[in-house]
């Protein structure tokens, strides 16, 4: 039977040649690969500084001990993402403020200003699914009430906003490097970006033991390092990201050429470069088409079927747990498609034609 995996990660020979240079090189952690793809991470989205750390979570939780944030803080951010957007602010004892989503998936601006209490500290948009978040009005609200803006870019490497590559915007931002995602190094992996000197000087320090220099520990810190085996795959992937989000493009364009007159595809805003980490349709009695499409050797995902703010860990924490009923009318209906840098279009068009055939029949 023909299989089609939900996604596969980039390597190619090159990346191949780079690990092992870098295994001969004998130098592990932290050393000339980790530097080199720092500054090329920092330069591709314009920033000052990119800060390695062993997976998204550990960044970001770094990120939040680096900025003061303090139990009783509250962040707006969307319900409808993966639960580690919430999990290093958990950790630190802030309370995440969920807001409902547009049709893009990511959180609807016009809900935000609603929300805005004392203890509003942050805004926390999500680039759900590789489609930007709405940021001119988050910008502009986050500078009128004095809140910090941190983009969570886990789903977006190289996608855009008004001309502008996400995760430029704000204080900070966060990437990820896990396996499925635009950018990978073939492991976990993060970074945090950021143009503030002393918040970078921070985050450097905090992962590697506190450390000011080799014999000096200014801060109690942890080991959240990064390697440069990983760095020397993620460099190669790095220069090969253009490619591999245009083939996304390509399979998302046929997708909703093929798609759009059967199912709810993803919408894509005028302003916005989106770079399609997954392809999202949506439908009623979506669980039978995934049995189905198994039936037909194609992978399909749920991203994702239990929203934030009905998870076991929010809804033990906190006693009012909101209604948000464009959320929860999604995460009944959606359905990831097989998609990544490589796909052929005849994949795409045999899920497709699945699609089409299980539609009929139904």
């Amino acid at each position: 039977m023909r299989r089609i995996p939900l996604s596969i990660p980039f390597v190619d020979d090159e990346v191949r040649q780079a690990v092992l240079k870098a295994v001969d090189s004998r130098r592990y952690i932290l050393a000339g690969e980790c530097e080199a793809f720092e500054g090329e991470l920092a330069h591709s989205v314009g920033r000052k500084h990119a800060v390695l750390s062993t997976s998204w979570t550990s960044a970001v939780y770094l990120l939040h001990l680096a900025m003061g944030l303090r139990a009783g803080d509250e962040v707006l951010v969307p319900s409808h993402t993966a639960f580690p957007t919430i999990e290093p602010m958990m950790h630190c004892g802030a309370r995440p403020v969920f807001i409902d989503i547009d049709d893009t998936y990511c959180m609807d601006p016009n809900l935000l200003e609603a929300a805005i209490t004392p203890r509003t500290v942050g805004i926390m948009p999500v680039h759900l699914y590789g489609h930007p978040a709405d940021l001119e009005p988050m910008v502009g609200l986050a500078r009128r009430h004095n809140l910090w803006l941190f983009e969570d870019c886990a789903q977006a490497q190289g996608a855009r906003y008004r001309e502008r590559p996400v995760g430029s915007f704000g204080l900070a931002a966060g990437f990820s490097f896990f396996p499925s995602k635009n950018l990978t190094v073939l492991g976990d992996g993060g970074c945090v970006m950021t143009d503030d000197d002393q918040l970078a000087q921070r985050l450097r320090m905090l992962r590697n033991h506190g450390r000011l220099d080799k014999y000096t520990h200014q801060m109690a810190g942890f080991n959240l390092r990064f390697n440069d085996i990983q760095a020397a795959a993620g460099r190669v992937g790095l220069r090969n990201l253009e490619r591999l989000n245009a083939g996304r493009r390509a399979a998302a364009a046929r997708y909703r050429e093929r798609l759009g007159k059967l199912v709810k595809v993803p919408p894509e805003r005028p302003w916005a470069y989106a770079v399609y980490h997954m392809f999202v349709i949506a439908l009623p009695g979506r669980d039978e088409l995934a049995a189905f499409l198994k039936s037909r050797g194609i992978e399909t995902g749920l991203h994702y079927p239990v929203p934030n703010h009905r998870q076991p860990a929010v809804t033990s924490c906190f006693d009012h747990i909101p209604s948000l009923p464009v959320t929860e009318r999604a995460v009944d209906e959606i359905l990831s498609l097989p998609i990544h840098g490589e796909i052929s279009l005849d994949d795409v068009d045999y899920v497709c034609d699945s699609i089409a055939e299980f539609l009929r029949n139904r």
